[in-house]
């Protein structure tokens, strides 16, 4: 068995994932960077679904930094409530949308650096909302997901989500990184899930040294 790096020519990888996923796109719904970055920090130990049957009545109430800076904690908990630790998650939105007012005029700043600032956003959160909703190139997305699939296809054997994004950035073509990101989130939703994988369905197959009996991280 090769070694765990990615293959020094992720072409063929990249046009078999082409073909499997493409659309590759964010499944949480926004309309604007805002709207993203709270999403994104809400999806935390939650699905994309759940965030996205709140969020309407979020951002109806609270539309912007400023209402959401000013809003009572009790009632945007009441809000978040099915998506889990939502005591937390009102906190950090609360407080991420008073920095916005504070430093930011109300607008998410598209810069890495400022985005990790925020309460409860990390490099996985900025990533997606500059990738999403800025076209910029800032990194890989590294969710459950991609940290499992990339475990499957041997191109690292890495614990942290940050190593695996390193690995993933020397490996993949900047102009690449938002889509792979996505591209590999939804494979790994719908495709190399981690349970009963689709592998007999799998454009990668020819590719791929994992087998459906190999231990993998979920």
């Amino acid at each position: 068995m090769r070694s765990a790096s990615p293959p020094a020519d992720v072409g063929p990888w990249l046009d078999a994932l082409r073909r499997m996923v493409p659309d590759p796109k964010c499944e949480l719904d926004f309309r604007n960077p805002f709207e993203l970055l709270i999403a994104t920090q809400l999806s935390a130990q939650s699905t994309d679904v759940m965030v996205n049957k709140v969020t309407p009545e979020l951002f109806r109430r609270w539309p912007d930094a400023a209402s959401l800076a000013a809003a009572d904690p009790a009632e945007v908990e009441a809000v978040l409530r099915p998506t889990g630790f939502f005591r937390q998650k009102a906190k950090n939105a609360i407080a991420t949308a008073k920095l916005l007012v504070a430093q930011h005029g109300g607008e998410v700043p598209p810069v890495l650096e400022e985005i990790v600032k925020f309460p409860g956003a990390a490099r996985k959160t900025a990533n997606v909302v500059l990738g999403t909703a800025f076209g910029i190139s800032s990194g890989v997305t590294v969710d459950t997901h991609v940290f499992r699939v990339t475990t499957r296809w041997g191109w690292h054997r890495e614990k942290t989500p940050e190593k695996v994004e390193a690995v993933l950035m020397r490996a993949l073509p900047r102009d690449e990184w938002p889509a792979f990101g996505h591209r590999v989130v939804l494979f790994g939703r719908y495709h190399c899930t981690a349970r009963a994988p689709k592998c007999g369905a799998c454009q990668l197959r020819a590719l791929c040294p994992w087998t459906p009996e190999a231990p993998t991280p979920t």
